[in-house]
């Protein structure tokens, strides 16, 4: 049995009988290179950078083309620096699956340092500091999820703690944007030195996020007097501090116990899944899938990786944005939701057992296919067409990949204009026929019957999270299984509802498929299956 902290230079026939690749640099070196003249900061040490970001540094290391490892900082959780990282020499493995049910195995050495970094911390607090003080440093990374970049409630106000921020002492920041713009004041107070501060989080545009996050409290603490206009103009020339776009594509879940299981047997010992005080889900290793996109706007002021040696795909902002629609808005967010939606209602556990359900399967392939397709534009460095065809036929069917639609249907309410309200949009914009659609209308549709929280069955269910069940779940509350409902009526204060669909669905004529659909749907029990067949018929 071989453990993360074992000798895998001296030993590296130990991880080859248990079928691991290990790292070829010293791990000592990367992390004393780090220490002298650190080049990467990654933010959010979850699961999605251990599989995908953490493999990149690797892959640059072992090329020689990077010769220091990269520094992590947590901003949320104390316990996945405590008990993920230190305990194991800040080693993980990287497990990647595919849908054929083999497992690669990489023992991941490429981080030289993981700090908690949170005002609570003083020493994480103050060693972050530093590094950011080092002219070396070329670029911060992200992955802390889109909350993480939060300074304003519903209703656009600034939240009592960005206000506190703005107000404070930049060394009493508790926000994450105000913590980072502390250490970009650190960095300009020690020689205004540039600086490449790149989202990779996944929502569209995340690199104008960012900067406007941080601006946003820059700018309140020049108000103040706190800071000078000069450090505000500082952050705001890309030629200094710049703010680049990304898309990223890595289904990346929680670590699985059939994962561990299998490990465990193959001759690998820590398989103990840890679940932290503030409910982050991570382990010793990190099952991720084969297929994965990184495209970054390439714009660094302080030069760079040659992160194009490990498959990023560099280009500019306007590709990066084409690349990140053609994924968010048709080729892969719109289908997954549609499997969440009546994976809920018909009560799979899994996105791969759904993809054994030929009408489902159908209905995914009328979207992507015969909906999305015609109008999304493409960004020429990804295939849109063979996005979809990878999609269908090796991710989505994945067992090793344990995914549920219930984890995808959280906040569906928010994603509903992006995932379906452009590609309505551009059918309007571009005077193509909307009648012709019928997926679309039907998960419209699905989505209302699943505001019932009744699945196919005529069993209760719990919806997952979103902030806008309380508004309409009232509307569909009196709407019983098997019982006539005026559809219409029912219907009509959800449909008028804008901001929730991203276009007027008047203008579309939708509004009576959608509704008839509906009703088909709450006929009794098993007609949801018999309306997704009916419309789209699988085989």
């Amino acid at each position: 049995m071989v453990q993360l902290v074992d000798d895998y230079q001296g030993n590296a026939q130990a991880f080859t009988q248990a079928g691991i690749t290990v790292p070829q640099f010293d791990q000592a070196e990367a992390r004393a290179a780090a220490a002298q003249a650190p080049v990467w900061v990654h933010f959010g040490g979850g699961n999605l950078f251990r599989c995908f970001h953490a493999a990149i540094a690797q892959q640059l290391l072992n090329q020689g083309t990077l010769n220091a490892g990269v520094i992590v900082a947590e901003t949320y959780d104390e316990g996945v620096v405590d008990q993920a990282y230190t305990p194991f020499n800040d080693r993980f493995l990287q497990v990647v699956m595919d849908e054929k049910g083999n497992y690669d195995k990489t023992l991941i050495a490429s981080v030289a340092e993981a700090i908690y970094y949170n005002k609570a911390n003083p020493a994480g607090w103050a060693r972050l500091k530093a590094v950011f003080e080092q002219k070396s440093l070329q670029l911060v990374t992200m992955s802390i999820t889109e909350k993480g970049y939060s300074l304003r409630n519903v209703d656009g106000a600034l939240t009592p703690a960005a206000e506190a921020d703005i107000a404070g002492d930049p060394d009493a920041a508790t926000t994450n944007m105000g913590a980072i713009a502390r250490l970009l004041l650190a960095r300009y107070q020690a020689g205004k030195y540039p600086i490449a501060m790149v989202s990779t989080d996944n929502f569209s545009q995340n690199g104008q996020r960012f900067e406007d996050g941080i601006l946003t409290i820059a700018r309140g603490w020049a108000q103040n007097g706190t800071v000078s206009q000069d450090f505000v103009d500082y952050l705001s020339d890309p030629k200094q501090v710049s703010f680049p776009w990304s898309m990223i594509d890595r289904i990346t879940p929680n670590p699985a116990e059939s994962v561990a299981t299998i490990l465990k047997q193959s001759g690998f010992e820590d398989t103990t899944i840890i679940h932290t005080e503030k409910h982050t889900n991570i382990a010793p290793f990190g099952n991720t899938e084969v297929t994965h996109y990184l495209v970054i706007e390439d714009s660094f002021p302080n030069g760079r990786p040659k992160l194009e040696d490990a498959g990023v795909i560099m280009t500019d902002r306007a590709t990066v944005n084409d690349a990140d629609q053609m994924k968010v808005t048709a080729c892969l967010n719109p289908l997954h939701t549609s499997l969440a939606i009546f994976g809920s209602l018909l009560g799979d556990s899994s996105i791969a057992a759904e993809m054994e359900n030929p009408d489902l399967v159908a209905l995914i392939k009328q979207l992507g296919y015969n909906e999305d397709l015609p109008v999304v534009k493409d960004p020429k460095i990804i295939d849109p067409k063979q996005f979809i065809d990878q999609l269908i036929e090796k991710r989505l069917p994945n067992k090793n990949i344990p995914d549920t639609p219930q984890r995808i249907a959280s906040d569906t309410s928010q994603k509903i204009p992006i995932r379906y309200g452009v590609t309505l949009t551009h059918y309007l914009d571009e005077g193509k026929d909307l009648t012709q659609l019928k997926a679309i209308p039907l998960i419209l549709a699905g989505w209302c019957r699943y505001l019932m929280a009744v699945k196919d069955d005529g069993t209760a269910f719990t919806p997952s999270p979103d902030p806008l069940l309380g508004d309409v779940q009232p509307f569909v509350a009196n709407v019983k299984l098997g019982q006539p409902v005026d559809a219409h009526s029912v219907l009509a204060p959800i449909l008028a509802n804008q901001q929730i669909f991203g276009v007027d669905l008047a203008k579309t004529g939708l509004i009576p498929t959608i509704e008839a659909d509906f009703a088909k749907m709450v006929q009794g029990p098993g007609a949801v299956a018999a309306t997704i067949h009916e419309i789209v018929g699988g085989n």
